[in-house]
């Protein structure tokens, strides 16, 4: 069984807690799965499964095409626009992002700390040639990203600690931590200074800077990074945009402050 079959199994086991099992294994899934590897991964009895499978498609959350494989369904981008458009702290960040990528003329992102792993709330394209394919509303590990290095240093030391002994490590390249004793000091180093770096630990030759944002309660952490080809950003560079990534971060965090503070 692979970890979508045991995440299945981890979860509820209440109807929405089912019906959520399903959404994340078809949109999270490389390929359209037919039903028979959707029983494979979910657990479920076969009639349980075929029924919900069938609300879901009624419902426009999952599409059934010709050959039978479940696809997402487009429902989820209507609600995923509209979750992206009203969001708060993407909102706040948004002008922050731009003037960080006028001055810099890479890419920005924005990402938010969950469980494992960074989700990208925003990006601003870059005006280079050569352009990341990473996404909004995609998930990458949180220890070979600078955004999810700088949001791991936000972490108290027990959290952290737990966070990292459940981690399973994947080299994707041959810069990417493989242990949490190397990632752990490195995160230590990071708290200190107030910034992190991508040393093409996730993707071979792609670079960045990144810097932590936080909400004053931390019901956020994440952080901004400005990433691009290794080729154009040497760690000299990025040593240099080490200061106007914070600058943007700490500009971002005092608009939540104002925005997002306690009402009175």
């Amino acid at each position: 069984m692979d970890s979508n079959g045991v995440a299945a199994q981890a979860r509820e086991t209440g109807t929405l807690g089912k019906l959520m099992v399903l959404l994340d294994l078809v949109t999270h899934a490389d390929a359209p799965l037919r039903f028979t590897d959707i029983l494979a991964l979910a657990g479920q009895p076969r009639g349980t499964l075929h029924r919900q499978l069938t609300h879901l498609v009624e419902e426009g959350l999952l599409e059934l095409d010709g050959d039978g494989r479940y696809a997402p369904g487009l429902r989820l981008l209507d609600f995923a626009a509209r979750s992206w458009a009203r969001n708060e702290f993407r909102l706040i960040a948004e002008p922050h992002l731009r003037d960080l990528q006028q001055a810099t003329g890479e890419t920005v992102h924005l990402g938010v700390l969950r469980g494992q792993s960074i989700i990208y709330l925003d990006k601003v394209e870059g005006r280079q040639p050569v352009r990341m394919y990473s996404q909004i509303g995609n998930a990458s590990p949180c220890y070979c990203t600078g955004v999810g290095k700088a949001a791991l240093s936000l972490l108290p030391a027990e959290s952290l600690v737990d966070l990292l002994a459940g981690l399973s490590f994947t080299s994707f390249t041959a810069s990417t931590h493989v242990s949490a004793e190397t990632l752990l000091a490195e995160i230590r180093e990071i708290a200190e200074q107030g910034y992190a770096f991508d040393r093409e630990e996730h993707e071979a030759g792609i670079r960045c800077v990144a810097a932590p944002v936080w909400s004053e309660d931390r019901t956020f952490m994440g952080g901004i990074s400005i990433t691009g080809p290794a080729y154009r950003l040497s760690m000299e560079l990025l040593h240099q945009w080490a200061v106007p990534v914070q600058l943007a971060a700490g500009r971002i965090m005092e608009g939540m402050r104002v925005r997002l503070g306690p009402r009175r």
